[in-house]
């Protein structure tokens, strides 16, 4: 180890491994490429500062925010108990919770609707006893996109906390110290780097999100039309500010992934830092 970094090894790959890879790494920059070819960049920055633009983009921020806020606070607990507790039907909780991840988005908004719609199985109590109305406002974006988001936080943090080393929490509980405070200062220290990453990658998603959005949420400027929203209807009227729009997305995207990756997804904890 040097200067506190692992040094990395150069490893020989076979020539058609490389040639594969080469043409899996061509395969997803080729889209981003073509719209950087076809972006009318003289134009771009008019397209981008368009009003109806910036309003779909601050709703996509605001809503996705919300939506990661959300997989945090409900995905966690929900990934200890999946990796911790052994309960009966645990494989079927874990698919009916990650069902989403393959779940064509508009079913799952077609899902959302008849669940939490006015006259929804639960939504119709929402409606008649607390007045709370979710399809076609703001909130229903951010539920639409919980529920495509979420599960990514949740297989990331519960791969984590299958591999953490339990004797730190056995070690704590021995000390003295409750469930509660065991977890709050020894296990999601010890999965920050998996947390954060979770985190991100259900911020992408949820950043996104369409098909559950415009089936649960509908399409209305200023209130439910995110970015991806934007984007479809401009293919119609505007093919180039479309094309802009979503380099704009994709490039938002991007540029958090990378600058995160080497901070928090290639880091692994260490076992005298969990100790600490």
């Amino acid at each position: 180890m040097t200067g506190g970094r692992r040094r990395r090894r150069r490893v020989s790959l076979p020539i058609p491994v490389l040639v594969l890879a080469g043409v899996a790494v061509a395969f997803f920059a080729l889209p981003l490429v073509g719209l950087l070819w076809r972006a009318p960049w003289s134009s771009a920055w008019g397209y981008l500062t368009d009003d109806d633009a910036l309003t779909a983009l601050r709703l996509s921020m605001i809503c996705s925010l919300w939506a990661t806020a959300l997989s945090v606070l409900f995905g966690v607990p929900l990934a200890w108990l999946l990796a911790k507790v052994d309960f009966p039907g645990r494989g079927v909780v874990r698919a009916l919770c990650t069902l989403s991840l393959v779940l064509p988005p508009v079913v799952g908004g077609v899902a959302l609707f008849f669940a939490l719609g006015r006259r929804g199985l639960v939504g119709q109590y929402l409606d008649r006893w607390f007045d709370i109305t979710l399809p076609f406002t703001t909130a229903g974006v951010v539920v639409a996109q919980t529920f495509v988001a979420m599960p990514f936080l949740v297989i990331t943090v519960e791969a984590s906390l299958r591999q953490l080393d339990t004797r730190f929490d056995d070690a704590s509980r021995t000390l003295g110290a409750s469930r509660w405070y065991t977890f709050r200062r020894v296990t999601l220290p010890a999965i920050r780097p998996a947390l954060a990453a979770g985190a991100v990658l259900a911020w992408a998603r949820a950043l996104g999100e369409f098909g559950a959005t415009i089936t649960f949420a509908g399409n209305f400027p200023g209130t439910t039309q995110t970015m991806p929203l934007a984007v479809y209807l401009a293919l119609e009227t505007n093919p180039e500010q479309a094309i802009v729009l979503a380099l704009a997305l994709i490039l938002i995207s991007f540029a958090v992934l990378v600058g995160l990756r080497d901070r928090w997804f290639g880091r692994a904890p260490r076992a005298n830092a969990v100790a600490a």
